[in-house]
């Protein structure tokens, strides 16, 4: 078995490709095979710098290693598509099509094409390059050797176009959507090599798939339509015996909208969707109040938002029209590259930095997402072995995949759900993996600690964040010493009632006896600290331990008391605790 994932180098790795390279390196290892990374970069109009370093980077962190690769290398390299073109295989087959009467060469040019789209749509039909049309046209098939000649030599381009059947069926077996069928008439004699001489993707991918050995080819659904011609090429080219077996995959889908909106989100959301909507419709800029107010209360039911949305061609007017056709667009159906912006959640697994800050997007691994969980996040968009399991490691995603076990419908993407993976790798972590992850991020913050008490923190705080990035935030305290204004000003209300309330001379006397306690305690740890002050609190609690905690955290919830008492050690314990009550009398 031999398989392929073959990105373009476009921008960044939407979480969808990401999906589909997961899927294909699963079945390879699942048999025994070979996974092979093909940069198809026959567009060189649309190649952005930086985009193939991403993929590769963006693979590598996921753990997605490939047997071949244009860095790896292999026996059937080149393996960027630009690199191949160079040897003059794609032109040779291209030329192999029209010597065999399945191709040939046509010379419209662009300003041609247009007047026939638009003498088709004159018609009330579509303009088609096929069967019907092909004889109307400008190409080999309707001009002469000198005509044809006499054209190139004026300067017309000269492209090679595959001739399609004009009738008949296409039939193939999808791994994942079983025999699908195709009729010739409603496919269009493609272009094979353009006018530069680089191969359009669909010649290529075959050429390339074909020479590779390539056995199956597992790809979005959104290739579906192109594969009846891909299949065609096989025939066209005599390569029959050795088409590979097709795989599509259901598209990724947006979250359902109660998965983000509520009661508290759906202001935010209404500013967010105005603000794309009047970027979308400049027109309607000066009417951006009036867009504003249309959209809040179709949010605001958002239980039932597919029926708000709804147009009603009696009542809405243009604008509540154009709105409701906007926020289907953003709400529902695949999950694109900008919803992670409009909806405040990561869809490529790594930051990109584009030319603008609209092209620039934070990452699965920036937000703290980690490597295993993302892996496991995708696999279950799409596949599940038929059991109530949800976390996988990846040797068990391997020998559990297959591809009937795969849906054809979409899937859609719960970014809660995503945070819940991510919450249940991030606690079952090794401390000392944990603080390897974080340690370059809190060294950039000056935290300076011994590996020990650092392995204690990442023990104390991992069943308690939900991303890496978390963990500075959580664990603030152990890492600085407390601004006790700045944590009266964050906690005011609690400050008064819970310590200023609640002060008097039996309490204050109390603190004393404790704070006696905790110098001569030894060990000082968590089971011995609970066993030694908890009788002598035991009708104080509500008065000692807010103390103890704003005075040891800054914070009024979080890990017990006793734990960060016995990470912070007897002595900073002392000072926090002493600083803190020296601070309550200053301020009563």
């Amino acid at each position: 078995m031999r398989v392929r994932f073959a990105p373009s180098p476009t921008g960044a790795l939407h979480i969808g490709g990401v999906r589909t390279a997961l899927y294909n390196y699963l079945l390879a290892k699942k048999h025994g095979g070979t996974f092979v990374l093909r940069i198809e970069d026959t567009d060189q109009t649309r190649y952005v710098e930086g985009a193939e370093q991403y993929i590769i980077d963006a693979l590598e962190w996921l753990g997605l290693e490939f047997d071949e690769s244009p860095a790896k290398g292999g026996p059937y390299g080149p393996y960027r598509q630009s690199e191949r073109k160079e040897t003059g295989i794609y032109k040779k087959f291209a030329e192999q099509l029209i010597a065999n009467g399945y191709g040939y060469y046509a010379y419209d040019t662009e300003e041609e094409l247009k007047a026939a789209r638009e003498a088709a749509e004159a018609q009330g039909t579509k303009f088609k390059y096929d069967a019907v049309t092909r004889m109307q046209m400008k190409n080999s098939l309707t001009l002469s050797k000198e005509e044809c000649a006499s054209l190139v030599k004026g300067g017309a381009p000269e492209v090679v176009r595959v001739m399609i059947p004009g009738e008949g069926n296409v039939t193939f077996e999808d791994m994942v959507r079983g025999v699908v069928t195709f009729n010739c008439a409603e496919m269009d004699d493609k272009v094979m090599l353009k006018n530069d001489g680089m191969p359009t993707y669909h010649l290529a991918n075959i050429v390339d798939d074909y020479h590779m050995k390539i056995t199956h080819v597992i790809r979005g659904e959104e290739w579906l339509p192109s594969t009846p011609l891909h299949v065609l090429l096989y025939q066209f080219l005599g390569w029959g015996d050795a088409m590979p077996t097709f795989a599509h995959l259901p598209l990724i889908l947006k979250p359902e909208p109660t998965a983000y909106l509520n009661k508290k989100t759906i202001q935010s959301f209404t500013e967010r969707f105005t603000e794309d909507f009047v970027l979308k419709h400049e027109a309607y800029a000066p009417k951006k109040e009036q867009v504003a107010k249309i959209i809040q209360p179709l949010l605001q039911d958002f239980k039932n938002v597919s029926e708000r949305i709804r147009i009603n061609e009696k009542k809405d007017s243009n604008l509540q029209k154009e709105v409701k056709t906007f926020l289907r667009s953003s709400m529902y159906g695949k999950l694109s590259k900008r919803d992670g912006d409009r909806l405040g959640m990561p869809v490529f697994p790594l930051d990109w930095i584009g030319q603008t800050q609209a092209d620039s997007f934070r990452g699965f691994k920036e937000w703290g997402f980690l490597s295993e969980a993302v892996l496991n996040i995708l696999a279950l968009l799409g596949w599940n072995d038929g059991t109530e399991q949800e976390i996988y490691s990846k040797k068990e995603m391997i020998d559990g995949f297959s591809m009937d076990r795969v849906s054809s419908s979409g899937a859609r993407f719960n970014f809660e759900k995503a945070n819940w993976f991510n919450k249940q790798y991030l606690a079952q972590m090794e401390n000392a993996d944990l603080v390897n992850l974080v340690r370059v991020d809190l060294e950039s913050k000056g935290v300076q600690m011994p590996e020990e008490k650092l392995n204690a923190v990442a023990g104390l705080l991992k069943m308690r964040i939900n991303y890496v990035t978390d963990f500075y935030i959580q664990g603030h305290y152990f890492f600085h010493d407390l601004d006790l204004e700045a944590v009266v000003a964050k906690h005011q209300k609690n400050f008064q009632k819970k310590v200023l309330n609640k002060w008097n001379e039996d309490l204050e006397a109390l603190l004393k006896k404790l704070m006696g306690a905790l110098a001569t305690l030894s060990p000082f740890d968590a089971s011995n600290l609970e066993k030694t002050i908890e009788p002598l609190i035991e009708e104080k609690k509500g008065e000692v331990l807010p103390i103890f905690r704003l005075g040891l955290s800054g914070e009024m919830g979080g890990p017990s008391v006793y734990e960060i008492m016995a990470i912070l050690g007897q002595e900073e314990t002392l000072n926090r605790l002493s600083s803190f009550i020296t601070f309550i009398k200053e301020k009563l």
